[in-house]
């Protein structure tokens, strides 16, 4: 037998195999999880503002918005992805950077916030101008500075993409790819983003002890700072002016709402997994949560907005201050940043 007959199947099979290889990692198999997935409440919280009456929970649906979370092809040059603000790792907040930087290298002049909770929140965005869950994801999308999308473009693209194409099919229903069915694939998502398991959750249910120390800062937590950062959510989802500034350049609320009263004051935002998604207020001014307590013990800035409930400084022991904190690491939940299904999946 002719030797160069004898490896022509050999260098077929080799460039067959090669060819797969390459469509399985830049097309990948969107496949449903098992067992069955769905939407848990945990005891003790509120009922969620999100419902799902039009967008119920299906393994298929969450998996489809798991890739696209994690897919830059929502970017307009394909380089940013959701996840590349919201890393699980930092609480689904940002990389511990104060400001975003999204397509061609530019910077926003708000911090990420953490979006786990999603399914809670009656309003999104420091300023909270999206009222709705749905409508949350299309901002960072079509917002010049981070993924420089328009709907337009970006439901064009998914609508060129085979795998996408035939998941969205299977999830929704749909011969062709619309904003909406993006928008709810991207809820399915993020709604399973929930925290409800840190120590201090543990304690709750009576599965561990807090010490002295984190007992103290439990009870300077509730006499002090419960008002605005409420439990178990550890947020009103209030807007307040917290004496940051006396005069504003980032008007804030008001920037939004057009109205005078609102200059200065901020989404409060949760303290879950605070010690993971420093830098912390609206512009990522302070560094590590010590520089906050501090805030709010001797360098309350008034002003004509300057909430009511922090209008006077807090004037903390030294001790008080690290017990107060030993309490803030209690809130962060490792079940979630650990938590494989709404990790980055495998392509």
């Amino acid at each position: 037998m002719n030797i160069k007959y004898y490896f022509i199947p050999l260098f077929i099979l080799f460039f067959y195999l090669l060819a797969c290889k390459k469509a399985t990692v830049s097309n990948p198999t969107i496949t449903p999880y098992s067992p069955s997935i769905s939407f848990q409440h945990p005891t003790g919280f509120p009922d969620p503002v999100y419902t799902f009456d039009s967008n119920e929970v299906t393994n298929i649906r969450f998996r489809l918005g798991k890739f696209l979370f994690f897919d830059p092809i929502l970017s307009s040059d394909s380089t940013v992805s959701c996840a590349a603000c919201h890393a699980q790792s930092h609480g689904f907040a940002d990389h511990n950077i104060p400001f975003s930087k999204g397509v061609g290298g530019q910077f926003g002049n708000r911090n990420a916030p953490p979006i786990f909770n999603a399914a809670w929140m009656p309003e999104f965005f420091w300023d909270g101008r999206v009222h709705r869950l749905d409508d949350f994801s299309m901002g960072p999308i079509t917002n010049p500075i981070e993924m420089n999308e328009t709907s337009v473009h970006v439901i064009k693209k998914l609508n060129r993409n085979t795998y996408y194409r035939k998941h969205f099919k299977l999830a929704y229903g749909v011969d062709s790819i619309t904003e909406l069915s993006l928008r709810r694939a991207l809820s399915q998502y993020m709604s399973m983003l929930i925290s409800s398991n840190s120590k201090y959750d543990q304690y709750l249910a009576g599965k561990i002890n807090l010490s002295t120390s984190e007992l103290n800062g439990l009870s300077i937590f509730t006499s002090n700072c419960a008002t605005c950062h409420k439990p178990p959510l550890f947020t009103d989802f209030s807007f307040r002016n917290n004496g940051l500034d006396t005069v504003f350049l980032d008007q804030g609320r008001a920037a939004y709402t057009k109205n005078n009263s609102d200059i200065g004051k901020f989404k409060v935002p949760t303290l879950r997994n605070i010690e993971l998604t420093y830098p912390y207020m609206h512009d990522g001014r302070y560094i590590g949560l010590m520089d906050v307590i501090n805030h709010y013990s001797t360098g309350i800035h008034p002003s004509a907005t300057l909430d009511k409930s922090i209008a006077t400084n807090l004037k903390l022991s030294t001790t008080d201050k690290k017990d107060l904190l030993k309490f803030l690491f209690t809130l962060t939940d490792y079940t979630l940043i650990s938590d494989t299904l709404v990790a980055e999946p495998k392509r």
